[in-house]
């Protein structure tokens, strides 16, 4: 997993399988962003096996094949969509191209795995939820920062478990360092990446709507800004936000592309949960200033006290398996599908009626 560069953030965890080899085959199309390895390492350690990848551009299609050799390069699109045995397909499409190859997936009667944001406005997500009805198949969405990070993981349990009572508030925040010079043409397009609201905010939203139970939420206040990269101008490299739930739970977030290059990650990714009985830190990719290289550190105050874990390696993954077994016995566990779009949803309208700063 690479730690300068958030766009290949790939993590590795422990294989889990949930099912036996053969039951549940997958393939990977559309390889235009680094986060399809973390997918499918997810799914590849829950038991899915990888039987196809495509993608028009053989090398990389290569790159791939030489993260997972098990994956025969398809000639087309059409050849996977075509074989009856691939029951879900697993895409990071440039983002405005994510639910058109949802749409094929789904027609082709397959479940499909997309990678965060999953759409870029609200006609994509209204022709997305028109599918899903009529075909019966899921549109689920890769959003890493929560089902992806050990830290997110155990601090939905202890949350569940009670330790800081009814949550009331989220604050996030989502910095990325840039590597403007590695990145394709896309990333620069409004058009093509949503915003930034759309596309790195979905992660900020999911958990809030997770976190604290939200089924529905109003985005109060949005903004964004260019404040460094006038070269390129449909950048937009800050970006927050203030939503309302529709329990009374509150969501403050900021997400931006000025990581320092002096961190060792690519982003020091926080997020502060407030309960009625305590509250909850996380601090996901670094403790800054430790010698050490540490992560997923979780810091907790409740009426029993103050609570540090580091929990790396300790947690694992499970919304993999879940999602496997949620495919093959059509049940919602690992997300529901009403979940998924809603955090599409208010990120798309977060980035509509956002504020230009500068």
């Amino acid at each position: 997993m690479s730690q300068r560069e958030g766009m290949n953030y790939a993590p590795k965890g422990k294989p889990s399988p949930v099912v036996k080899d053969g039951e549940f085959v997958i393939a990977a199309v559309a390889l235009d962003h680094g986060h399809i390895y973390g997918m499918c390492n997810g799914l590849v350690e829950a038991g899915a096996t990888l039987k196809w990848v495509y993608d028009p551009d053989p090398e990389k299609v290569k790159k791939f094949c030489e993260a997972f050799p098990q994956a025969k390069p398809a000639e087309t699109e059409e050849e996977v969509l075509n074989d009856s045995q691939v029951q879900l397909v697993a895409s990071a499409a440039v983002t405005s191209e994510r639910c058109a190859l949802g749409l094929r997936v789904m027609e082709a009667g397959k479940d499909y795995f997309t990678d965060k944001a999953p759409m870029t406005t609200l006609e994509q997500l209204y022709a997305a939820k028109e599918m899903v009805k009529k075909t019966g198949k899921k549109y689920m969405v890769y959003y890493s920062e929560r089902i992806h990070v050990e830290s997110a993981v155990y601090a939905g349990q202890l949350i569940e478990q009670g330790a800081i009572g009814k949550v009331i508030q989220v604050m996030g925040t989502g910095p990325h360092r840039l590597s403007a010079g590695v990145r394709p043409a896309w990333f620069f397009e409004k058009e093509k990446y949503g915003g930034i609201l759309c596309d790195i905010g979905s992660h900020q939203i999911e958990q809030f709507l997770f976190y604290a139970g939200v089924k529905d939420a109003t985005v109060v206040r949005s903004q964004v800004g260019n404040y460094a990269h006038p070269e390129y101008p449909e950048l937009e490299d800050f970006g927050d936000a203030m939503l309302v739930g529709d329990n009374g739970a509150t969501q403050y977030f900021r997400v931006d592309w000025f990581t320092p290059d002096g961190l060792r990650t690519w982003g020091d990714g926080r997020t502060f949960i407030l309960g009625t009985e305590g509250y909850i830190e996380l601090r996901k990719y670094i403790n800054i200033g430790e010698e050490k290289e540490s992560s997923n550190h979780v810091f907790l105050v409740n009426g029993e006290g103050e609570f540090h874990y580091e929990v790396t390696g300790k947690v694992g993954y499970p919304y993999f398996g879940q999602l496997i077994l949620d495919c093959i016995n059509r049940t919602e566990n690992a997300m529901t599908q009403e979940h998924a779009f809603k955090a599409a949803e208010l990120s798309v309208k977060a980035e509509m009626q956002a504020q230009k700063l500068k």
